[in-house]
């Protein structure tokens, strides 16, 4: 591999306005595409194999017109002080309201809270319920504008009018969060490699394969039904590794101008060295994101495959833009401030000639091993505490920021009724094979009333058979809450029990029920998916390291890492520690899909800093340096560019903590987290501590297993022959 990626660098570098021009014909291409691509069409959320799916599958089946997933929206009316809403005057209102509403193009048909008992104990509220004939995706800008129109109407009564729902869009959030993560990663660039020109490339080569990767996302968004979070996981991961891969190899670029090298040999070799880096830890990434499609979640699926494909659009930026824009910037990229002579005689005298931060980290670590391994655990395993609490769930209306018009439904609801009527259950009674079906249904109702944790239970509403009726069924506790998951289950146990001995069955849905087996299943698939990816791990490194110890130190120091962070998870979203400072309102169980990302995502970035830093380790040991010499050396070349690529990556993922969508906000915080605990405690702490104990016997691998095992040359040990001139002008196309 090294010998291949050291002539493509030297290619793209020779042919540098070519390949230039052949990556901005791609973004405008890209560009034109996703001008043109018509607007995303309904995003289908379709949960294969849960019981959520099979009832919304029956209805759609059973009662004709009826759509299942069709949006809802909540119109909640509330009294001024002092006054009831059964007032003559604010009663006319709201039937005014209800009118307005219910001649929408796209409305189903809407409740007059009178009618329908849909008014508190107090008189101080009521809600008009709004069912659409079309999903929420699907519902066109005309009927939301026609439903917000409605509500400033009303309020002109003096009454307090909010809407809720999955018809109400969610705000966008401010880019300034994004802008100021840039902008860090800007600072510490410059600082790093000290140079206005060498800091901008990797932020301009990032953006480039943002931009193609963003625009492709948008051109196929409508065929593949793609929603606005995979762009916006897509960016987020896409600056992160396109910036830090980059840096990879500029900064091996400047090291081998500083030893010396023409910059067309340095270009081949960086590419040949650092570049072997960023293919294996992009392969990593890109692996564990497709991986994703295992938990059988179609949009889970898409967001990883859409990922993924940024990824590798980050790769190849890397492996052909980079030293393109090598070439093109010359002798304006200058080497380091440590010379070559000096590099020289670092390499004549030994790793303790040239010292830096990296070099006496490292030589700090390995004279105190036993207690800076400690101390490194202790702070894990503490960090990791609060994930042993874990719950999952999906974010519903309570976690809406409080200046939303949906989040001031939702506390209206919960203070005038209970906070169970913002989450409605759907209990479908299929009675088909029952002798009779009204008979059986009825009893399923009288059951489901003494179920502990319900509040109401509606009439049953059948299909015009007569075999198949739902049931609106109202809980106690709010949606996301684990008495409401009690609930479901505890329906579906009853139920089962009542219908089974006559041929009949009950499931329990609605968005209520589908967020609960959403998180089930995520929950069953993450220690099968965790095993698939370290098991994943452990095979690559030891292709990689030649050795047993470091793939397995590797791998426990991944496990660490994602529990340290899981924990901080916990810790902020879901028991409400310094929640306030990044916005969450209202803490709760934790993003369904966050823990799963986080060991795919986690997996791949974990992978970058180990592999970086202990080549570089490796490199010295094979090259004679003794076990505790060669992690000084490998930390002095390397310990800078790791810690800046983790800071980097750290103020990338922190901007989008800004974001209004609950998912995005945790992902952000996770993973900023995540790379915090990875790169400073795990990587840059115990990794030395662990090597420094083990001596000569981290790199030992069995003879058998070492004749088997494929070669994977990432430490450039083939580019010695490469250093020929012939060698280079034997490569097609090149000049001399």
């Amino acid at each position: 591999m090294a010998a291949l990626l050291y002539r493509l660098g030297r290619f793209a570098f020779r042919h540098r306005y070519l390949v230039v021009l052949l990556w901005i014909s791609l973004l405008t291409v890209g560009g034109v595409a996703a001008a043109q691509a018509p607007a995303s069409g309904p995003t289908t959320f379709a949960m294969p194999g849960t019981e959520s799916q099979r009832a919304y599958d029956l209805i759609d089946e059973r009662f004709e017109g009826q759509k299942a997933d069709g949006a809802t929206a909540r119109v909640v009316f509330k009294a001024p002080e002092g006054h009831r809403i059964t007032e003559p005057a604010l009663r006319e209102a709201i039937g005014t309201a209800v009118e307005t509403l219910a001649s929408g193009a796209e409305v189903d048909r809407v409740t007059d809270p009178f009618k329908t008992k849909a008014v508190s104990g107090n008189q101080a509220a009521a809600y008009a319920q709004v069912s659409y004939e079309v999903s929420a995706a699907e519902l066109s800008e005309a009927s939301r504008d026609e439903l917000a129109d409605a509500v400033a109407e009303a309020s002109r009564s003096g009454m307090t009018v909010e809407a809720g729902g999955a018809t109400q869009k969610g705000g966008k959030g401010s880019h300034a969060a994004e802008a100021i993560g840039l902008a860090v990663a800007a600072v510490v660039l410059l600082l790093t490699l000290g140079s206005l020109i060498a800091a901008g490339l990797p932020l301009v080569t990032a953006l480039i394969g943002v931009a193609i990767g963003v625009c492709s996302i948008t051109a196929l968004a409508s065929a593949l039904e793609l929603d606005s979070t995979t762009s916006v996981l897509a960016m987020m991961l896409g600056l992160a590794v396109g910036i830090d891969y980059a840096l990879f190899i500029v900064s091996r670029y400047r090291s081998e101008l500083a030893e010396g090298r023409r910059p067309e040999d340095a270009a081949g070799r960086a590419l040949g060295t650092a570049g072997s880096t960023v293919v294996f830890a992009g392969l990593t990434v890109v692996i564990a994101l497709a991986g994703l499609a295992v938990v059988d979640i179609p949009l889970l699926t898409k967001m990883g495959v859409a990922a993924a494909g940024t990824v590798v659009l980050a790769v190849l930026v890397a492996l052909t833009l980079v030293p393109a824009l090598l070439g093109i910037a010359g002798r304006r990229i200058k080497a380091p401030r440590t010379r070559h002579k000096a590099a020289r005689a670092g390499a004549a005298e030994g790793a303790e000639a040239v010292r830096n931060m990296g070099s006496r980290w490292a030589a700090f670590v390995i004279r105190r091993p036993v207690p800076v391994l400690v101390v490194g655990m202790v702070a894990l395993c503490a960090l990791a505490v609060p994930a042993a609490s874990l719950q999952l769930g999906l974010p519903d209306e309570g976690s809406q920021p409080e200046s939303t018009t949906q989040r001031r439904a939702y506390d209206l609801i919960s203070e005038n009724f209970s906070p169970g009527f913002n989450g409605p259950l759907l209990a479908v009674a299929d009675a088909k094979d029952s002798d009779n079906p009204k008979q059986a249904v009825s009893e399923v109702s009288a059951v489901l009333k003494g179920i502990d944790g319900v509040s109401t239970v509606s009439p049953p509403r059948f299909n015009e058979a007569g075999d198949t009726a739902m049931i609106t069924v109202i809980p106690e506790s709010r949606p996301g809450s684990a008495e409401t998951e009690a609930v479901v289950h505890a329906i579906r146990d009853a139920g089962g029990d009542v219908m089974g001995e006559d041929g009949g069955r009950l499931m329990v849905s609605g968005s209520t029920a589908m967020n609960i087996d959403v998180s089930q299943k995520l929950d069953d698939a993450l220690l099968p998916y965790l095993a698939l990816v370290v098991g994943l791990a452990f095979l690559l490194l030891i292709m990689v390291f030649r050795s047993l110890a470091v793939p397995l130190k590797a791998a426990l120091g991944f496990l660490f890492s994602v529990a340290a962070s899981l924990g901080a998870v916990v810790a902020v979203f879901q028991w409400g520690w310094l929640s306030s400072l990044i916005g969450v309102t209202d803490p709760g169980p934790v993003m369904s899909m966050m823990p799963i990302f986080m060991v795919g995502i986690v997996f791949g970035l974990a992978m970058d800093y180990e592999v970086f830093l202990v080549t570089r380790i490796r490199e010295a040991y094979i090259g004679g340096h003794t076990a505790r010499e060669a992690i000084v050396t490998g930390f002095r070349h390397s310990a800078r560019v790791v810690t800046a690529a983790a800071l980097i990556m750290i103020a990338v993922f922190a901007g989008f903590i800004g974001s209004d969508e609950q998912m995005v906000k945790t992902i952000g915080f996770g993973l900023a987290a995540a790379v915090f605990i990875d790169a400073f405690v795990v990587r840059m702490t115990l990794v030395p501590a662990v090597l420094a104990l083990m001596g000569d016997k981290a790199w030992w691998l069995p003879l058998r297993l070492e004749a088997v095992l494929p070669r994977v040359d990432i430490e450039g040990d083939g580019l010695r022959a490469e250093d020929e001139p012939d060698e280079i002008a034997a490569l097609p196309g090149a000049r001399s």
